[in-house]
């Protein structure tokens, strides 16, 4: 007789792959599987598109080291750049496919859960393990545990990172307005000459009454629903943007000319 098994698709994971692809990451199927195997699984989970060249978007690992030794480096990163199925690899094929990924400039997450994915993982920017089926090997060259195995958990987090990420940088520019504002009209009235409008209890007193509470709403509040629609920020990109800087000295500018109009009026 004839017995046939398939490992079904996870829910979830064909909307999360284009989830991804939509939040400018490129995802990439290694396996141990053949060929044939590999494009079918890439194609029902949407790592492949069906107009896609599979002889370009995927590839037999067999091509990365012809006789047995690897291709050199510029030609490795030229098939890797393009390639997003690679089949029959070897634990030492996944790890030469993240070096050549990362001589690419890309910051690269590898997924895995046996002893032989340990070397990439160790290797790659974030390694991440399998929480259930994942040895403790591969757990430990780890950056961090997968608790559900599960690839949508994977770009739910990105998505949350994104939130949280942009939650800072409301809550910086909030806090900064405030407090050059705070800044300058302290220094108008030591060169003015006046009696300063602050001492330093009412200004404690203003950080903690005023000034936190709304940070923290900021900083927690939701993501907006596009943010996976927008491309990933460079590595290198601070966290005070330019436009942020004239925007916050702008507005604390503004906040001090209104309250140091009140306070002369006042006086």
């Amino acid at each position: 007789g004839l017995v046939a098994s398939i490992d079904p698709d996870r829910d979830g994971v064909p909307e999360s792959v284009r989830s991804a692809h939509s939040a400018g990451i490129r995802v990439v199927m290694i396996t141990g599987d053949y060929l044939k195997t590999a494009v079918a699984i890439a194609q029902n989970v949407c790592i492949l598109r069906k107009d896609d060249d599979v002889g370009v978007s995927a590839v037999d690992c067999a091509r990365l080291r012809p006789a047995d030794t690897y291709l050199p480096h510029h030609e490795m990163d030229r098939l890797t750049a393009s390639v997003r199925v690679f089949a029959r690899a070897r634990p030492e094929d996944k790890l030469e496919i993240v070096k050549s990924l990362q001589r690419q400039g890309l910051v690269t997450a590898m997924t895995g859960d046996g002893v032989n994915d340990a070397p990439a993982l160790n290797q790659a920017n974030i390694g991440v393990a399998m929480g259930i089926q994942g040895t403790e090997v591969a757990k430990g060259a780890s950056d961090m545990i997968l608790t559900d195995d599960n690839f949508c958990s994977i770009v739910a987090a990105v998505e949350k990172g994104r939130a949280i990420y942009a939650g800072i940088q409301k809550f910086v520019a909030f806090i900064m307005s405030v407090h050059i504002a705070e800044v300058v009209q302290i220094f108008f009235c030591i060169v003015a000459g006046i009696p300063v409008m602050r001492t330093p209890l009412q200004i404690l007193f203003l950080i903690l009454v005023t000034d936190l509470p709304p940070s923290i709403a900021l900083g927690m509040e939701p993501g907006e629903s596009t943010i996976l629609l927008e491309r990933p920020r460079p590595r290198t990109e601070p966290v005070v943007l330019k436009f942020m800087w004239v925007s916050m000295i702008m507005n604390g500018l503004v906040l001090s000319a209104v309250i140091i109009a009140v306070y002369m009026a006042s006086l």
